[in-house]
């Protein structure tokens, strides 16, 4: 659905890696920070217009970020987004074409912020209601039509504002919940791209030689959630075994055949900008190579409490009943028992997840985070600070509060990563969210696609499509 709205400014289609410097204008024409970094200023293209023939002005835009940050009428049924922009004081207007927006303090990625897949700009006149329905845009493509579990359709916007976009004349996105028939439909000719998990990729080469393909990593960890507020995980020494029982290279090896990445909060490099390197991150608690030792003072933990392999601390772990996520839990059941744990897998279908979790109805779960941006400032506003939206083990830090402000406001990116990578320890250090490992996954496609350009470092900002053709 990238393909269906605009954005303000956009990471370039065909530079892999998104950063601060691969952002380019969008339906602003440009953009200028003031002398202090606070004011945000973006003057407007003339002459766009809506799916619906309405025209596009910077009331769209005013009315959009006061809908994020839910200051409007209008309110969003889900809205973890909120927390990326707790730094925005106003959105104001000069004229139909020029918005500033104005910050409480510096905070130079801002402009990574609203270059997000994410930070689609709505129609002012669409009630959110009617969007969820039937969403209108600006972009290269018109909606047609979803059919729950089977097909998303758009067609090409003949008006869009770049004339000679986009080449395509339609979409389908065609919804097959079975991984395995999604990648036979792709080697019989019936689909064009695909994106799937490493095992399969090995059927797709050996069936489907001619096709391109392209592993990356997603930049969506696997992470353990721990209900802290609750009894047993509300005992720090408890949630410290549980860190330590982990061995992140197992999971490795066992889901993604040995294609995925150990990190923290933020993606390893090289793919990602401001992970740790594997150097610093063995020193981390958990993330040491010695994994018998590391279990061993988990035992030694779970005895002190009580706890032992006649005794076992027997808990629900909850999941999403997907494979993405349901097979890492099997895993982690094995894992759990050797630091005298029984886990009972708990399968929670997607519709229910997230209001479980969110309700704090658990008591351990193995989570994905989806990152949207590779970026500090999304990654722990949205998942580390008091209250931010997918914060579902409840962590409160005061003072790492600050230290994540800190980093934002920090412009020098040597400096900035190195308090990016003290908050990484911190939060190692309290056990919060262990993260177990990032995947990758493969995007194939056949020959004749052409202008297509995978991203290395996000899932979500490759797929605007308006410079995608086929060679027929």
């Amino acid at each position: 659905m990238m393909g269906v709205f605009n954005n303000l400014v956009m990471f370039d289609q065909h530079v892999a890696q998104n950063s601060e410097q691969s952002v380019v204008p969008d339906l602003a024409t440009s953009w200028s920070w003031s002398g202090d970094g606070t004011v945000l200023t973006l003057p407007l293209r003339q002459g766009v217009r809506w799916h619906d023939g309405r025209p596009f002005t910077a009331a769209d835009v005013k009315c959009t970020w006061e809908m994020l940050t839910g200051k409007s009428d209008d309110k969003l049924r889900v809205n973890p987004r909120k927390s990326w922009y707790n730094n925005l004081g106003e959105v104001t207007t000069n004229g139909d074409y020029e918005v500033v927006f104005h910050l409480k303090r510096r905070q130079p990625s801002f402009i990574s912020l609203i270059a997000s897949g994410w930070s689609k700009v709505y129609p002012c006149h669409v009630p959110p209601n009617d969007m969820r329905r039937h969403p209108i845009g600006t972009g290269p493509f018109k909606f047609v039509e979803f059919k729950p579990n089977e097909v998303i359709r758009v067609t090409r916007n003949p008006d869009y504002w770049k004339k000679d976009r986009p080449y395509l004349g339609a979409i389908e996105h065609v919804i097959i919940p079975s991984v395995s028939t999604r990648m036979l439909g792709f080697i019989a000719g019936n689909f064009d791209v695909i994106t799937l998990q490493p095992p399969l990729l090995r059927d797709v080469k050996s069936q489907a030689p001619e096709a391109i393909s392209d592993l990356e990593p997603d930049n969506a960890n696997r992470n353990l959630i721990v209900n802290r507020a609750a009894p047993p995980f509300d005992n720090p020494d408890l949630r410290r075994a549980l860190t330590l029982s982990l061995d992140r290279s197992a999971f490795i090896e066992i889901i993604t055949e040995g294609q995925g990445e150990i990190g923290r909060a933020m993606l390893p490099p090289p793919e990602g900008i401001w992970g740790m390197p594997p150097e610093t991150l063995r020193t981390l608690p958990g993330y040491g190579p010695n994994v018998q030792n590391n279990r061993e003072e988990a035992r030694n933990i779970m005895e002190r409490l009580g706890y032992g392999r006649d005794k076992p601390l027997a808990i629900p772990l909850s999941a999403r009943n997907r494979p993405v996520d349901r097979d890492p839990a099997l895993v982690l059941l094995s894992q759990l028992k050797e630091i005298y744990i029984d886990a009972e897998l708990q399968l929670v279908e997607t519709p229910q997840w997230y209001p479980k979790i969110t309700r704090k109805d658990y008591t351990v779960g193995l989570s994905t985070s989806e990152n949207s941006l590779d970026d500090p400032d999304q990654t722990f506003y949205e998942n580390y600070v008091c209250g931010a939206a997918h914060n579902y083990s409840s962590y409160c830090n005061p003072e790492l509060d600050k230290l994540i402000d800190a980093q934002s406001m920090e412009a020098d990116p040597d400096r900035r990563k190195q308090l990016v990578w003290g908050i990484e320890r911190k939060l190692a250090k309290d056990g919060t969210a262990p993260v177990i490992f990032y995947g990758r996954f493969a995007t194939c496609w056949r020959p004749q696609v052409k202008g297509l350009t995978p991203m290395i470092n996000s899932l979500f900002k490759g797929w605007r499509m308006e410079d995608v053709w086929l060679d027929q």
